[in-house]
């Protein structure tokens, strides 16, 4: 999955409760970071919400789920306007590490640099229920493809309808 030519799209459960999942990125890491620190970038792909580089600093992940979208794309039912996380950050290595809580487990995002590109990898634990695996990895799915568009300077894939494609294809991949 690290082959500088090649990054599968799709994540993979490394364990029993265990994604990665991989994106090649136009860099310089710099710049990669700043995506994944500053909340007004990060809420172009994610989800919003200042950030504090000290162990232990609380954050609050805020995502509008209407403006991830196309207003031809509308969110499912399921999903409120507004989404909030309580989390804090948990270690960081600027710019090639950052690892955040995350509900019962944790996110580490972690940057290669490799010639004028970057290879992110996105590591999410403690996922449980099988339901939980399915909805996570095609929500990592479709935000890291916003993220390329976003980087790349290219048209960002309509979210909602992504994200309902991939949620099929992740149920397909993802075991009983």
């Amino acid at each position: 999955m690290t082959d500088q030519n090649q990054a599968d799209d799709f994540g993979t459960l490394t364990d029993r409760s265990t994604l990665v999942i991989q994106r090649w990125l136009p860099g310089p890491v710099e710049r990669i970071w700043s995506y994944l620190t500053e909340s007004d970038k990060r809420r172009k792909w994610l989800a919003s919400g200042e950030m504090t580089l000290s162990p232990g600093a609380p954050l609050e992940l805020v995502w509008r789920n209407d403006d991830l979208s196309r207003p031809n794309d509308p969110r499912p039912d399921s999903f409120p306007a507004e989404h909030r996380l309580e989390s804090r950050v948990i270690a960081f290595d600027p710019p090639h590490s950052l690892t955040i809580a995350w509900g019962d487990g944790d996110v580490t995002f972690e940057l290669q640099p490799k010639g004028d590109r970057v290879l992110l990898t996105v590591t999410h634990r403690g996922l449980v229920e099988r339901s939980g695996k399915v909805g996570v990895s095609a929500g990592w799915h479709m935000h890291l493809d916003l993220l390329v568009a976003e980087v790349s300077g290219t048209e960002p894939a309509t979210f909602w309808s992504g994200w309902s494609a991939l949620k099929e294809a992740y149920e397909d991949r993802i075991p009983q």
